[in-house]
């Protein structure tokens, strides 16, 4: 299992990236959470048995849909939780 935490910045918030995010994990079997951050940049963590569908799925994410502008994008290695699905969620002010 591989799992990583992307955080994307540019335009990426009340353009449906989030929305974008979750269908392609669908599509790739990746689970974990997409996430607006109140910097403006959005949150992803992505866990996948599979590192062929989980490097095709970040390249995806890193373009993110034609209503989006991607300025930056960081990647980084994590430790995988386990995620059982892919959701949206919401932040809470708190971690």
């Amino acid at each position: 299992m591989k799992a990583v935490k992307m955080r994307i910045e540019g335009i990426v918030q009340g353009v449906g990236f989030r929305y974008y995010t979750y269908r392609i994990a669908k599509r790739y079997g990746v689970k974990g959470y997409v996430m607006n951050m109140p910097d403006g940049s959005v949150e992803v963590y992505a866990e996948c048995e599979d590192e062929k569908k989980l490097r095709d799925f970040l390249s995806e994410v890193a373009r993110g849909p034609s209503t989006a502008v991607v300025y930056n994008v960081e990647i980084e290695d994590v430790k995988p939780k386990g995620y059982k699905t892919f959701e949206i969620e919401y932040y809470n002010g708190r971690w």
